[in-house]
């Protein structure tokens, strides 16, 4: 059984973004489910309403993702009218299921009778695993079994109709891998669902004559699509009063000539979804960066679950080789905006970036995996890292306008919008933010790991004696960073006389953006010094290299009310990216603490930001309490004396049309 340590988190940064995501964000995008029919769609699949399908085939998941989402949510507000919309949403899914425990609204409505067809392309099977995951969330947050019997339904006709079948079985997006693992966490005992993951991830890239395969699915889902326009349109005709959502436009992006040749050559080969190889071989990132992420998190889950550790070098050598080779500084994935995916190695151009909100979460979710594997801080620090930045400029402040893609650098205005024709981003951010508390602690006997530094609340008083560093410890940290490099750490719950004091390890992660660090208890030193790791031979592409960081162990006997103090060594720092990366050469870019900053123009008046030049010894920073809710800026001079201002890259956008760029002209 999936064990949760009791966390809450407090005022302050990440606080501060709960507050958005829990009480507009997660209403803001319930009314534009509404509003664009995908919720419709289920009420349709119930037999409960008169109209027609609308959205893309794979739009139940984005439901999925938003019901997960509020589930974690719910547990952190206990609001009352997010309980209604999800009891009633869950009512609804059970009546729209078949009796049978398949759920697929596009086949339900258009083509009844029809189940698993073009795995490749029309995520019936990610679809279906977005339930299992609400379900999980649901009853990990409220207790209640009302969503875990639609999901364990669900999963259930899963492995009834695919375990024991071949590789042409295997879905093309990756996500029910992770689902049905979790549902084995939850439901002990019971190993079907492990096995189903491990076959979807075996059976994997061995696809016989795969290019053949795709192009027969591609013009079954072209002629399907065919048919459900032409049902449409004769449903319009007898329906001429009623009006039919328009989905929203698509996110731009900026595109080569090469794209539609690209993405062809990709998706003939098997790379585009991570077919082209079987999982074993698959040690080079490629195709699209949230498919890769996903399949990358359940080969981990797989491995931490089973306890074999199989996969673990092939996993290792991917995630070094996507370091070096295919991540921006950003921590953002996906170069290719036709792919919505990966390029070639060092091609990390800033306006073609793609870097998918998605994908960042991916990505988040492998590195906690890859940590509770290897107990290894790099990964606890990219998770940081891609936290402050790839993600979080996936959701603007007001938590109800978003970015899909996330360029570095922006000529023509990317704005952010209120929903898109693929929403996939929105919900699948606010299911993570609402469950950040899961990744800022990790619990051991004689162990208790610091992996984030988030202001939080934490209780190990109902773990297990095999998962407790310290029966009866309560963590109460509050934190001050991205702003400032101050950490203090309360512990409680501990026997007051000394004689019973217990003894256990604190580890204390050194962030690889942390010049340095003091460490005090109870107003004396205990460490100071710089404990990172060497600097490696060859610097990632991105110019932030995680694999310095480290845990920094504090082994002592502790006591009631001792409290724990780090700061910090957080200066402005000029990162440069290596020459083998053409585009960023002669530029710099600047960071502070876990932050990106950026030039935006609208700070900037009079100033070409993708032209100027930056006097690198006019650096300073300040925090402004009134711009952009509060943040520390950076500011400087150009090499003419013209002032520049750079702000959190995460914050972009949120004024309105603008240009940006990270990089700037050295």
């Amino acid at each position: 059984m999936e064990k949760k340590l009791i966390v809450n988190l407090l005022p302050g940064f990440w606080g501060d973004w709960l507050e958005v995501n829990n009480h507009q964000a997660i209403f803001h995008q319930w009314e534009q489910l509404e509003a664009s029919g995908c919720i419709e769609n289920f009420r349709l699949a119930a037999r409960e309403g008169q109209g027609f399908r609308t959205g893309w085939f794979f739009a139940d998941s984005d439901a999925y993702k938003w019901l997960e989402a509020a589930a974690r949510v719910w547990a952190l507000t206990r609001d009352q009218q997010l309980e209604e919309l999800m009891d009633a949403f869950i009512a609804l899914l059970s009546r729209a299921q078949e009796p049978d425990g398949y759920l697929f609204t596009y086949n339900q409505l258009h083509f009844p009778g029809i189940r698993w067809r073009n795995l490749q392309i029309e995520h019936e099977l990610y679809c279906h695993g977005h339930l299992m995951e609400a379900g999980v969330s649901h009853f990990l947050s409220t207790g209640q079994v009302t969503l875990l019997q639609v999901a364990r339904r669900a999963a259930d006709r899963v492995v009834a109709d695919f375990r024991g079948r071949g590789p042409e079985f295997t879905p093309g997006h990756e996500e029910i891998e992770i689902a049905l693992l979790r549902l084995h966490e939850v439901t002990t005992g019971d190993t079907q669902y492990l096995g189903m993951a491990s076959q979807f991830i075996e059976q994997r890239g061995r696809i016989r004559h795969f290019a053949r395969h795709m192009l027969q699915q591609n013009k079954a889902v072209r002629q399907r699509m065919r048919s459900v326009q032409d049902l449409k349109q004769a449903y319009q005709t007898s329906h001429p009063a009623e009006k039919v959502y328009q989905l929203p436009p698509g996110n731009r992006a900026k595109h080569s000539l090469l794209t539609p040749l690209q993405w062809m050559l990709s998706a003939l080969k098997g790379e585009f979804n991570q077919q082209h190889l079987p999982v074993e071989h698959q040690l080079v990132p490629v195709g699209h960066a949230v498919r890769f992420a996903y399949l990358e998190t359940a080969v981990a889950m797989h491995d931490r679950l089973s306890g074999d550790n199989q996969h673990l070098h092939v996993l290792e050598k991917a995630w070094q080789h996507m370091l070096q080779h295919r991540m921006y500084l950003t921590g953002g994935i996906g170069s290719q905006p036709g792919l919505e995916g990966f390029g070639r190695d060092d091609s990390l151009d800033s306006e073609y970036a793609y870097a998918e909100t998605c994908a960042a979460l991916g990505s988040l979710f492998w590195n906690w995996e890859m940590m509770q594997l290897t107990g290894q801080a790099r990964y606890s620090d990219l998770f940081e890292w891609q936290l402050h930045n790839a993600a979080l400029v996936g959701m603007g402040r007001d938590g109800c306008s978003y970015l899909y893609n996330n360029p570095l650098a922006s000529r023509e205005g990317i704005t952010r919008r209120a929903w898109y024709s693929v929403p996939c981003c929105p919900s699948n951010l606010s299911r993570t933010l609402a469950g950040l508390g899961k990744y800022i602690y990790s619990s051991k006997p004689g162990v208790l790991t610091i992996h984030q530094y988030i202001s939080s609340e934490w209780t190990g008083s109902e773990l297990p004696a095999e998962q407790s560093a310290c029966p009866g410890l309560q963590i109460r940290m509050l934190s001050e960073l991205p702003w400032q490099g101050r950490v203090r750490l309360e512990l409680a719950g501990l026997p007051a006389l000394e004689s019973e004091a217990p003894s256990f390890t604190l580890q204390l992660r050194q962030p690889a953006w942390a010049e340095g660090l003091t460490i005090s208890v109870n107003g004396t030193q205990v460490t100071r010094g710089d404990f990172r790791t060497q600097q490696a031979a060859s610097v990632p592409s991105s110019g932030f290299d995680p694999t310095r960081a480290s845990f920094v162990p504090i082994q002592r006997s502790w006591a009631d009310g001792d409290i724990v103090e780090v700061a910090f060594d957080m200066p402005i720092q000029v990162r440069h990216a290596p020459p083998r990366v053409r585009s960023c050469r002669g530029k710099v870019a600047l960071t502070r603490g876990p932050l990106v900053y950026c030039l935006e123009s609208l700070d900037n008046p009079g100033v070409d930001i993708f032209s100027t030049r930056l006097d690198p010894h006019s650096l300073q920073f300040h925090a402004d309490p009134d711009l952009l809710g509060g943040v520390t800026l950076i500011t400087a001079q150009s090499r003419t004396g013209l002032p520049l201002t750079f702000i959190p890259y995460h914050l972009w956008g949120n004024r309105g049309e603008s240009q940006m760029t990270v990089w700037v002209r050295e």
